[in-house]
């Protein structure tokens, strides 16, 4: 699963008192150290092309033109200071001011200066407060859907090596030629081997279902490594590569906010490098089961197929929401979902979010957000509906796969072979039903607010 962090923003707070430096003059505003300007975010569905600036943290955040500006006149006036004699009478703010209005053809002044410092940029953890002070802790959002309890693993340097290993995949005949390889492959697949037969024999032996497991497990760490790969063949750094919890799968990630910095076909190419890998992964183990004639291999390989299809999908946070993403410009899909339901369905008028976006990507988040909402109250109608068969259904299993276990004399591998299979008919339901929650309580929410709505016209 690639992680493409949302920019954050934080709710502007009050400055601290006035600080003054050594000489007892009032301090002056700043960037603050590890402050990185990027420049305009390429591709973008907005009408107006945000700018990009990376935080000491890493972190990328989208500004408008106007505070994009600011950052640029700030970090321009420090380096002046440095490199030569001091404006003498004039501060930061006035200076920036001056630059601004030359640049936007508006007036200024140092007043309106501050207060986008103090109320725009140092709440994201960008500058210091307009009196030099430093910004509060930038507080953490919480993105619709979005991946959780994350533990880093593989440090950005160890990731920056491995995928170097294999960024030379991405060449375009290397890459053709592996596509064309693994659909050659799926074809004899699929038209000359039993995988009924051997998904039959696979499960009812514990050792060759817990190599299945190792190597699903492996198939999902090569897909991250894709994800580094890409970025390193696009020219930008990955991050570090870790696991966690999504929803309630567990689940591997790699940092790819960098690829922020990539055009569209950059970022897309990054986002597909996973799927990509697992092809690779695929050829593989085809190979080998040629060479072996082993079933549990042909296992893998659904169970591989099976993580390609998941990873497409665009309705959760997946590489298919985010080749979407990428594909319009647009970082969040998620956030449009009720300006979207508020213009199509209550025929209210566009928000200021649905106008900053140009026309092609507003029509694909329209037509995406209109396939998501049946999508997902349809899953969630089919899990309420089936819910008692799923659970009796899983029930009669677990209760045979224990059996099964117990007939075998609780052996090691026997037991741990069941637990694996329980959990993995347990999580689905599970993982269902809490996606759902959420946006079932954003829609009886949407419903109320539009019957008072009718109601009151």
């Amino acid at each position: 699963m690639s992680l493409p962090s949302a920019p954050r923003t934080g709710e502007a707070g009050s400055p601290p008192g006035r600080r003054r430096t050594p000489d007892g003059r009032v301090g002056e505003p700043g960037l603050l150290d590890g402050t990185e300007l990027v420049g305009e975010f390429e591709d973008s569905g907005y009408r107006e092309p945000p700018h990009l600036v990376c935080r000491p943290d890493g972190q990328l955040v989208r500004l408008p033109v106007l505070l994009y500006r600011v950052v640029r006149a700030l970090d321009g006036r420090h380096r002046e200071r440095q490199d030569g004699p001091p404006d003498e009478g004039r501060t930061i703010t006035a200076l920036v001011a001056d630059e601004l209005s030359r640049e936007s053809g508006r007036q200024f002044t140092a007043a309106h200066v501050a207060f986008l410092i103090d109320e725009k940029l140092a709440p994201l953890g960008i500058t210091t407060h307009s009196d030099g002070s430093p910004p509060p802790p930038t507080p953490r959002t919480d993105p619709f859907l979005s991946f959780r309890f994350r533990l880093a693993v593989v440090p950005e340097h160890v990731t920056w090596f491995l995928s170097g290993l294999f960024a030379w995949l991405f060449r375009p005949l290397l890459a053709a030629l592996g596509i064309c390889a693994f659909v050659a492959g799926e074809a004899w697949l699929w038209t000359t081997q039993n995988t009924g037969a051997a998904l039959q024999e696979v499960l009812s032996a514990p050792s060759s279902v817990l190599l299945v497991v190792l190597l699903a497990v492996a198939s999902c760490a090569f897909h991250e490594l894709g994800h580094g790969a890409a970025c390193r063949y696009g020219g930008v750094r990955p991050g570090a590569m870790g696991c966690g919890i999504y929803l309630v799968w567990p689940a591997f990630y790699t940092d790819i906010t960098n690829s922020y910095r990539l055009g569209r076909a950059g970022r897309i190419r990054a986002d597909l490098g996973g799927v990509y890998f697992n092809a690779l992964f695929t050829l593989g183990l085809l190979g080998v089961y040629a060479l072996t004639g082993f079933p549990l291999l042909l296992v893998a390989i659904l169970s591989v197929h099976l993580e390609i299809v998941q990873q497409l999908l665009p309705t959760l946070r997946f590489d298919g929401y985010y080749i979407v993403a990428d594909l319009v410009g647009i970082p969040d899909l998620f956030k449009y979902i009720a300006p979207i339901l508020k213009r199509v369905l209550l025929r209210r008028p566009q928000d200021d979010r649905l106008r900053g976006l140009k026309r092609w990507p507003q029509i694909v988040v329209t037509v995406w957000v209109l396939f998501l909402v049946p999508a997902l109250t349809l899953q969630l109608g089919l899990v309420v509906v089936n819910l008692p068969q799923l659970l009796q259904a899983d029930w009669q299993t677990a209760a045979l796969l224990i059996a099964r276990a117990d007939t075998a004399g609780l052996q090691p591998l026997a037991v741990l072979s069941a637990c694996l299979q329980i959990l993995l008919l347990a999580l689905p339901v599970a993982g269902v039903l809490l996606a759902l929650v959420r946006p079932l309580r954003s829609l009886v929410r949407f419903v109320c607010r539009a019957g008072r709505l009718i109601k009151f016209d």
